[in-house]
């Protein structure tokens, strides 16, 4: 794995999708409001962080790897915020597309003594604008000459629709790995790619079928497969760790390696950005896999959306079993 690391500086990833803002609102809870039986929450304090597709690229960048990022935000106050971020943080923010027409996305959650109170989105979904949508494509197409990777990461925002998968596919000619974090109701769109890192839930909705045990999770997983024509799939599962598919037939059990879980919030942005990152460095798919299995055990015992180093990983993988496989 330290040999691995070392590549990571020259290996470029485009991160492809919905860019975001998460805002936290700590406080503590002391009384039930006398309006209505909820809880009233004393602020304490408040943060800003990359969300969505800026969270991707952020755990990218924490593991030492090359970033380029497209999406696009709204002219607001959010929408500087984002960008100042990014650039704080060294990105290039060329591919940052400013449209008059949509919002910034901002989730907030309001969190009391750790636990989650409550989470408002403010947000536009329809489909990107074709203007937007060619600035974007432009941007793709300039980036291609310094990366190994891109990262489709879907948050049902409006970036990622059919018309923008097919054309990169198109642009890349087969010569790049191209993964996909999917969303329920899109999935026809991953068509094609190298591969897709859906959850439980997404996994069952894109199937058809209700996974219950692991007879019907290795039938959803074979049934993704041949539905998308992907080369492999990865289904995370949570406290269960995650189950990778490829289209040989050989299913691959990775039990979690968390120590403790605050929060799950952007696991699934670290699993496919260290896993991307892994694959388009050289790592054999089963070797990236695991090494995003202990990315995501190490952002899990952290509250917030949050990022992973090399250190982390290596001092987790010391602790945690050896992949199983079936």
């Amino acid at each position: 794995m330290k040999e691995l690391f070392k590549k990571f500086s020259k290996t470029g990833i485009l991160v492809i999708g919905d860019l975001m803002i998460d805002q936290y609102i700590w406080g503590k809870v002391k009384r039930i409001s006398p309006e209505a039986p909820v809880p009233v929450v004393e602020v304490t304090e408040e943060n800003l962080l990359l969300g969505g597709a800026a969270n991707v690229a952020n755990n990218i960048s924490s593991l030492g790897g090359k970033v380029f990022i497209t999406g696009a935000i709204g002219q607001d106050d959010t929408g500087k915020i984002l960008i100042n971020k990014l650039a704080e943080k060294g990105f290039n923010t060329d591919g940052v597309i400013v449209d008059g027409n949509r919002p910034t996305t901002v989730k907030t959650r309001v969190l009391a003594h750790s636990q989650q109170v409550v989470r408002f989105d403010r947000e536009e979904k329809s489909d990107i604008s074709r203007p937007t949508q060619s600035l974007v494509l432009e941007y793709v197409r300039s980036c291609l000459p310094e990366i190994k990777g891109i990262i489709i990461s879907d948050y049902c925002k409006g970036i990622v629709t059919r018309p923008l998968i097919r054309k990169v596919i198109e642009m890349t000619e087969g010569k790049l790995f191209i993964a996909a974090d999917p969303k329920i109701g899109h999935f026809d769109f991953y068509k094609g790619l190298n591969l897709i890192t859906p959850n439980i839930n997404e996994a069952s909705f894109g199937s058809g079928i209700d996974i219950r045990d692991e007879e019907t999770l290795t039938d959803a997983g074979n049934a993704l497969l041949r539905k998308l024509r992907c080369d492999s799939l990865i289904i995370t599962r949570g406290d269960e760790g995650m189950t990778l598919f490829d289209r040989k037939g050989k299913t691959t059990h990775i039990p979690t390696c968390a120590q403790e879980v605050y929060d799950v919030s952007g696991a699934g942005d670290t699993v496919i950005a260290s896993l991307t990152l892994s694959r388009a460095a050289g790592a054999k798919l089963t070797e990236a896999a695991n090494m995003a299995n202990h990315a995501a055990g190490v952002v899990v015992g952290k509250i917030g959306t949050a990022v992973a180093t090399q250190r982390e990983i290596l001092e987790s993988m010391k602790k945690c079993k050896p992949v199983q496989s079936k």
